[in-house]
């Protein structure tokens, strides 16, 4: 019970790493509001998961929307004291082919949808001494071939994590990243273009137990802990879960 007495806001909720990270902060006692784009799949989710659960439809790169989450934890409970964004977009392909659109859409939602959700509840986060924990990837640290738009979102909300951990460290707000390597997840799964050279992708891959995925279980282990008192001391984190990935 680790977050028992806790208000906490999960983006991404409907499935994956966001879903693990709202039942294990259901589990560990925290209160929740989880938001995805799938409502249906995230009302699904919230039914699943029990009570003190409220889904909302979110579109994390609609900064009206972000804010009416943050509205609704206030209205529902008085106040926010966990931010987890969680929600993200993949897309695998060739530089050539990563036209505008396709840029704009995934930095829209995996670090503009950061951003406002950051902007849209630091007040409540100042005033109760709360905390976020972002969800980047290795490949916010290190580069991924044919991966150029997502991998310069997630450079992004590591660099963001670290001017805000610094930003509002004297008010007592705690900001930190987790960058995992390959998760099983649905997102994953989708079939990448065929033009590419996927062994020179794998090369980034987990060196541990012969490149095994993370389960999203394992990603949601590491964001309980820094979303806990446990790591009162934790800011400014980029925190591998990647087996090795960004290692050497």
């Amino acid at each position: 019970m680790r977050l028992e007495g806790k208000i906490a806001l999960v983006t991404g909720a409907a499935s994956g790493i966001g879903l693990a990270v709202a039942k294990r902060f259901a589990a560990e006692g925290a209160k929740l509001v989880i938001g995805d784009r799938n409502a249906a799949g995230v009302e699904d989710a919230a039914r699943g998961i029990g009570q003190g659960v409220t889904a909302l439809a979110l579109d994390v790169a609609d900064e009206a929307s972000c804010q009416a989450m943050v509205d609704r934890a206030i209205s529902l409970h008085g106040g926010v004291d966990i931010l987890c964004n969680i929600a993200g977009v993949l897309d695998f392909g060739r530089f050539a082919d990563v036209d505008r659109t396709r840029w704009d859409r995934v930095i829209s939602v995996n670090l503009t949808g950061v951003y406002q959700m950051c902007r849209a509840v630091m007040p409540q986060l100042i005033e109760r001494r709360g905390n976020i924990v972002n969800m980047a990837s290795a490949a916010g640290l290190v580069g991924v071939p044919y991966n150029s738009v997502y991998t310069a979102s997630k450079h992004g909300v590591v660099g963001l994590t670290r001017a805000l951990a610094l930003e509002f460290s004297k008010e007592g707000v705690r900001v930190n990243a987790v960058c995992p390597g390959g998760v099983d997840t649905p997102m994953l799964h989708e079939a990448p273009p065929e033009n590419i050279d996927w062994q020179m992708v794998m090369r980034s891959a987990s060196w541990l137990d012969s490149g095994a995925m993370a389960t999203p279980d394992d990603i949601a282990d590491a964001v309980t802990f820094l979303a806990s008192s446990e790591a009162r001391r934790i800011t400014g984190a980029a925190f591998t879960v990647d087996g090795g990935q960004t290692a050497g």
